[in-house]
């Protein structure tokens, strides 16, 4: 039998931005087939709720003799691998009415050990073995599947997709952003299906494959369905300049660019996280922000569409913002709204407003900041977008002190009510109307810009208070 260690013992996920999307009923149901003869371990079992699917992540640490050979560790990993696959499948029957998209995830972590902690036989004494085990690095790659492992792959088959720790590890660090680890997870089993059935090795290693997607277009597929759509919704006149450069770099293999902006989409990343937790604790008065366990069931379903964002869905949000420094300074002094949208989930709309600097202006944090639940609600009853689900108001305001600029965000994020068959009649007849006015505007241009101006004033005036 199997020793396992208390899982307690295990590090905790390295990707905060998932503990968001944990739910609190989480399995912790044990192995159904048992490990390798003295095989000491760990495990734990992950469900992240994300808005594309349910990530299902298992991790597990192997605690093995630090005078291990090759042979018997190999021997370890693949106990490990076939107990994991086989309890996937009977977790899968037992799950046979849910109907949601799913990905299977094995994260694998060999510990090598000494002798004296790992038949230690108090509590106490275990407590050491993480502080004095050296972790192994390894991989995978389809060869090693191809050749060791039977894979169901049907086309409906849920395969288990497994990553030693490091692997991991470099993936979270590479994508960032929890749509764009589903997107990459998408991207290594339609490759590890391929190799299986064409015979074929596709990649030597998880870090080699993640790199391919990184510069691949599937990075961008997403972004492209939106920018399309709101194309299609009248919401936006022509494709998306930054979209089509960053894609065709992609496609072209230009070496350069793509370094370049896969740095600028990583900065915007990490800032767009930074920011989030910043202005919901504005926003909420909580403090606990990097403690999701203690922050309200508000904040952490605000936090949830604001770090639902892609890598490039972020760029363009950071990138709308940073815009207001190239402002002039008469414009910045009085005020402005940018209206932006995701590019990860087409009907989450960003209202952007720049407070102005002037208390007596219109648009003052003062006169601004107390009614974006308001502004919310207004420019939910006017967009005409049938999928239209959030709408997320940031108010914004650049702060200089001394030789640094600060930005404070306040935000309100405002859930939408699913259309109903004549509102979606009512919609798409206000959309044919707003195309006739396009059209219009072509011959006439004196009442096309009289049309856009009044329709831009309509939704920045606020029209009554309401608490933050």
């Amino acid at each position: 039998m199997s020793n396992a260690i208390n899982s307690s013992l295990k590090r905790p996920s390295s990707l905060d931005e998932l503990a968001c999307y944990l739910q609190s009923n989480t399995s912790t149901m044990g192995f159904f087939v048992p490990l390798a003869s003295n095989t000491q371990h760990s495990f734990e079992q992950h469900f992240y709720n994300l808005p594309i699917g349910e990530l299902r992540v298992l991790e597990v640490t192997l605690y093995l003799p630090i005078a291990s050979n090759a042979s018997e560790i190999e021997a370890a990993r693949l106990s490990i691998i076939k107990s994991a696959i086989i309890r996937q499948k009977r977790c899968l029957q037992l799950d046979e009415n849910n109907n949601a998209v799913t990905r299977e995830v094995l994260i694998l972590d060999i510990q090598l050990v000494s002798d004296s902690l790992l038949n230690a036989d108090n509590n106490i004494e275990k407590d050491n073995v993480l502080s004095n085990a050296i972790s192994m690095a390894h991989s995978f790659g389809t060869r090693y599947f191809m050749e060791n492992l039977v894979l169901d792959i049907g086309e409906d088959a849920q395969m288990l997709q497994v990553f030693s720790w490091q692997d991991w590890q470099s993936t979270i660090a590479a994508v960032q952003t929890p749509s764009d680890l589903w997107r990459f997870l998408s991207f290594h089993l339609d490759n590890l299906k391929q190799s299986l059935i064409g015979g074929i090795a596709g990649f030597e290693s998880e870090q080699a494959l993640v790199s391919q997607f990184m510069n691949s277009t599937a990075l961008f597929s997403q972004a492209i369905t939106v920018d399309n759509a709101l194309i299609k919704n009248g919401l936006q006149n022509e494709p998306n300049s930054a979209l089509v450069a960053m894609s065709l770099a992609q496609k072209h293999k230009d070496t350069n660019a793509q370094q370049t902006y896969r740095q600028h989409q990583q900065q915007a990343a990490t800032l767009w996280s930074q920011l989030s937790r910043q202005m919901l604790e504005l926003a909420t008065d909580n403090s606990v922000m990097d403690d999701v366990q203690g922050a309200s069931q508000q904040s952490i379903q605000w936090l949830q569409q604001l770090l639902d964002e892609s890598l490039f869905s972020r760029h363009e949000l950071i990138r709308t913002i940073y815009k207001h420094l190239e402002q002039s300074p008469s414009i910045r002094e009085a005020g402005y709204v940018i209206h932006q949208h995701s590019y990860e989930s087409l009907g989450r709309h960003y209202v952007i407003i720049f407070y102005g600097q002037g208390v007596s202006t219109q648009q003052s944090r003062i006169a601004i900041q107390p009614n974006l639940q308001k502004i919310a609600q207004d420019v939910a009853t006017r967009l005409p977008l049938a999928k239209l689900h959030h709408v997320i108001v940031l108010g914004i305001e650049f702060v200089q002190k001394d030789n640094d600029t600060y930005i404070d965000i306040d935000a309100w994020i405002q859930p939408v009510d699913a259309m109903t068959q004549k509102e979606r009649q009512l919609t798409k007849q206000l959309q044919r109307l707003n195309q006739q006015h396009k059209e219009s505007a072509k011959n006439n241009p004196s009442a096309g810009k009289v049309e856009s101006m009044r329709m831009q004033l309509s939704l920045t005036i606020p029209a009554r208070k309401a608490k933050l």
